[in-house]
């Protein structure tokens, strides 16, 4: 074995093996700082960000056969201590290579469909006449665009007076009003075909024909930056006038402490400008609606308990009426698509979940809500981006952190039986910090385990339970 390194050697990486699979497979053993895909090689080099970390990682997969996807692949320590700009160089110049050798005849095809559009956007912007007003198309658009990412975008260009959004056959469209036309001028020459994230929101910049753009409210969707006494929302327009009041803010993102700008960025940072399929990215409805609940065992901290590994909880509704259905406020629509996406189907106390996004856009506090917004086992207010991607459907096997130290397997396992049978368990140490993997029979009882003792106390420490993907110990 070569000497300790930082950086894992990666083989066999076949080509449906994406840059997320590599990373589901290390990140349980501490931060991925680099990653490279070599693709012509079938391999990938993948930087841990200390050597502990890495040894960590191979001593486990030493007892383990790595497999994704269904093949397995061989990590070893790489002769790099470190991953340079060289390094990386290099694997675009293989990729590049290999990509031209297989699919020359499609990038020539997307070159002349490239070359004829280019030609379109200069016949058109020949006719259009320079002005302050930007008329702004987003397009591929995997992540929600609000007028205060828009405004970091297009400040840096000259002072932006004002920002409209609204959606149209065209897709996502912004109004930009900037406060000298030589401001517009340098922005669309500057952020024209530019991505706002890697890989996605490509922006489509035209000069607008509007003089003067009027602007009512102050929100997510538009916003007047020479007036920030602006209502946040008309009168009487919001179902919600009680979660209104607490910050008027559009979704409940930042009433649970986690802005739409940073939120954006994690999902970024995690899917590395993809998505998990099936996911969209485009729903903005923050509101889960939960049916065929079994009402004898569920409560308001187990929904939290569960809805939680997707996105921050606000606020938690079980209706006195329909004792079998409840209203979960999410912390924005991307957390709210995870939920349906992932839990749509899922058993719990031997019932199979209906989830689906609600008609209401927030709900209402009242006597009868929990509030959960600044709690502090929201799991996406710290390391957002690593719970995104250990986003999942229920498994059958569950991960355990935040241990006392001197926890054994007999207690993690008198701790979890009570909820179904245990197939294998492993207590091991990670960074000084005792961890645990316990696999049950079914999925619906890891789903029952975690509802039931994630956030529980343990000697002194508070457990914190996820769905893991490993498929065995």
């Amino acid at each position: 074995m070569a000497e300790p390194s930082k950086v894992i050697h990666v083989r066999n990486v076949g080509h449906e093996i994406s840059e997320n699979d590599l990373l589901q497979l290390f990140q349980p053993f501490g931060v991925i700082t680099k990653l490279v895909m070599l693709r012509a090689k079938n391999q990938a080099l993948l930087q841990m960000q200390d050597i502990p970390s890495a040894v960590n990682a191979l001593q486990f997969y030493a007892n383990v056969q790595p497999s994704i996807r269904g093949r397995n692949v061989y990590v070893q320590f790489s002769s790099h201590q470190e991953l340079t700009t060289m390094d990386q160089n290099q694997a675009r110049e293989d990729e590049f290579s290999f990509s031209l050798s297989q699919t020359s005849l499609f990038i020539l095809l997307s070159l002349s469909l490239f070359s004829f559009s280019m030609l379109s956007a200069v016949g058109n912007s020949l006719d259009a006449q320079p002005n302050r007003i930007l008329l702004v198309t987003v397009h591929h658009m995997l992540y929600p665009i609000t007028a205060d990412v828009l405004h970091q975008v297009f400040s840096p260009h000259g002072f932006v007076e004002k920002i409209v959004t609204f959606q149209k056959s065209a897709g996502f469209q912004a109004l930009i009003q900037y406060q000298s036309r030589q401001s517009a001028v340098t922005a669309r020459s500057t952020l024209q075909g530019r991505n706002i994230y890697d890989g996605c929101c490509q922006l489509d910049i035209q000069f607008s024909n509007l003089d003067e753009l009027q602007v009512n409210y102050n929100n997510d969707r538009s916003r007047d930056f020479t007036n920030p006494n602006l209502p946040t929302e008309q009168k009487g327009r919001s179902s919600q006038p009680g979660y209104g009041d607490a910050g008027g803010m559009h979704s409940g993102a930042r009433a649970g402490g986690f802005s739409q700008m940073a939120n954006a960025a994690a999902i970024a940072a995690a899917f590395g400008g993809g998505l998990p399929p099936g996911i969209t990215g485009t729903n903005e409805r923050c509101t889960v609606l939960v049916a065929n609940l079994n009402p004898d065992r569920i409560d308001e901290d187990k929904m939290f308990n569960l809805f939680s590994i997707y996105g921050n909880i606000v606020r938690i509704k079980l209706l006195r009426n329909k004792p079998d259905h409840a209203l979960i406020q999410m912390g924005d629509g991307f957390q709210a698509e995870l939920a349906v996406h992932f839990l749509k189907g899922a058993m719990l106390f031997g019932k199979r979940l209906e989830v689906n996004y609600s008609k209401h856009a927030n709900i209402t506090q009242g006597a009868d809500t929990h509030e959960y917004a600044n709690s502090n086992l929201n799991r996406f207010n710290r390391n957002a981006a690593k719970n995104y991607r250990y986003c999942c459907s229920p498994t059958k096997m569950i991960h355990l952190s935040t241990l006392p130290q001197d926890i054994t397997e007999e207690e993690i396992v008198s701790l979890l039986e009570e909820h179904g049978t245990i197939v294998n368990s492993k207590v091991f140490e990670m960074n000084g910090k005792k961890q645990a993997l316990v696999q049950f029979e079914t999925e619906e009882q890891a789903t029952e385990a975690l509802v039931c003792k994630h956030a529980s106390p343990l000697s002194g420490s508070v457990v914190r339970i996820s769905f893991s993907q490993l498929q065995n110990i």
